[in-house]
């Protein structure tokens, strides 16, 4: 289920937490892990420590965080032309996991040793995020000008270092560094804007003339530069960036994009979806049956079928079809998660277990999960397991930043379960989180 969460990014010098905007697609996460996988091998760095995070943001942008945590902006998916392009981006994100950059960059901001440098990275960070240049700029304190100098003095020869690392790991995996260079070429007619008009790209990357002709060089001498890249990739990236016009952009403007004549399987995905967007089930439907029988073990296809029927209030259908979507494609927790909440929304006692088990299923795999935790709670109450419930609850309110009812529920969690017991003990740490914070 494609739909949109929110993380919060909090530290020194900001004065409350900073929810920012993230989309959640089985899909498209899974689309940028197979692309990371390579890079990752090529880079020497374990897959299950890397985790994705796609922003809803119309800016171009992407960065890494501390954790291994990539962030890529809708912006610069549907803005790439290619998934060489994707790809180029990655890579050069993951040569500064592999540099050290980040904790070479958390050593600089303690050696300089002011607030108004700590903050003025955050400023930087959260006004590429949030493109809210004015919520920036109150972020940052006294001695602006000079501390975002150094940072960018600092992170220049980052860059060119992460250039570099992106060029081997593209050679090391056959895949030609021509999308880095396009990329590159694409900002290259930035520098000269104003600051407020460039994309936080630009501003967060500083781009040299050095780096573009590096990569030049590169292209021209690389074996891996003519060769084509794998279909499944190709496909992959027009459905992506398909899915994102058409839940992103208003019906008619992918409509007019994606024309009914063209009858590709990325056009035909993103009128469907223009279509469901409209609430015109029946051409939206139709036209996802195309797409599930011309490849019927595409779980995606079958996952949106599922989608439209849910918030139309088909819920036995749309049981179904999350059913099937889950079969093929059993290892997803969002597919299972939306399962487990059509299920929930029936209100069927005798299928009340079947979406606890679909919820402990998905939290096995990914346990940061708001609505996970939220139909946890609810699946445990109908139970009578209420301080299982509590427990679900408090972890909910954790994850979307709300400390004081996390507090109330990790307390009842506390008198209601077992000593000793993982929902004991996990309510114990959620309440000696929020007690350290205060």
């Amino acid at each position: 289920m494609f739909f949109l969460a929110t993380v919060c990014l909090t530290g020194p010098g900001l004065s409350r937490a900073e929810a920012v905007p993230l989309i959640r697609d089985t899909e498209i996460e899974t689309t940028i892990r197979l692309y990371s996988a390579p890079l990752l091998t090529a880079a020497g760095l374990e897959d299950e420590a890397f985790s994705i995070h796609i922003v809803k943001s119309s800016a171009l942008n992407a960065f890494v965080a501390r954790g291994q945590r990539l962030f890529l902006t809708t912006g610069l998916l549907r803005h790439s032309k290619n998934a060489g392009q994707v790809l180029g981006v990655m890579a050069h994100e993951i040569g500064h996991i592999s540099g050290g950059h980040l904790a070479r960059l958390h050593g600089a901001i303690e050696r300089a040793g002011t607030t108004a440098f700590i903050t003025t990275i955050l400023g930087l960070a959260v006004g590429a995020l949030s493109q809210n240049a004015a919520g920036a700029a109150a972020i940052v304190s006294g001695g602006q000008h000079a501390a975002t100098r150094s940072f960018l003095n600092y992170s220049r020869g980052q860059e060119q270092s992460a250039d570099q690392a992106a060029a081997l790991y593209l050679d090391r995996i056959g895949v030609s560094g021509k999308g880095l260079l396009e990329f590159l070429n694409i900002l290259s007619g930035q520098e000269f804007l104003q600051t407020t008009s460039q994309d936080p790209y630009v501003r967060s990357h500083p781009l040299t003339r050095s780096r573009i002709s590096f990569m030049e060089n590169h292209v021209a001498k690389s074996p891996a530069t003519n060769k084509e890249l794998p279909p499944n990739f190709v496909e992959r990236h027009r459905r992506m960036v398909a899915k994102l016009d058409g839940f992103l952009d208003p019906p008619e403007k992918t409509l007019k994009k994606y024309k009914e004549n063209d009858t590709s399987f990325s056009a035909r995905y993103a009128r469907a979806i223009a279509m469901y967007r409209l609430a015109d089930l029946s051409k939206a439907l139709p036209l996802v049956e195309t797409l599930i029988s011309a490849s019927p073990k595409n779980p995606y296809f079958v996952e949106l079928k599922a989608q439209m029927l849910f918030e139309n209030g088909r819920l036995e259908e749309a049981m179904k079809s999350y059913q099937e979507a889950v079969r093929l494609l059993p290892g997803a927790p969002l597919i299972r998660t939306s399962l487990a909440h059509v299920i929930l929304e029936m209100n069927r006692p005798d299928l009340n277990d079947l979406a606890l088990a679909n919820i402990k299923q998905a939290l096995r795999v990914e346990r940061f999960m708001p609505l996970a935790w939220r139909l946890a709670g609810t699946a445990y109450g109908r139970k009578k397991q209420f301080g299982l419930s509590a427990w679900s609850l408090a972890e909910y309110n954790v994850l979307i930043g709300r400390k004081r009812l996390a507090g109330v529920q990790a307390d009842r969690a506390l008198r209601l379960l077992k000593v000793g017991s993982p929902g004991w003990l996990r309510a114990q740490d959620i309440k000696n989180q929020i007690d350290r914070k205060k």
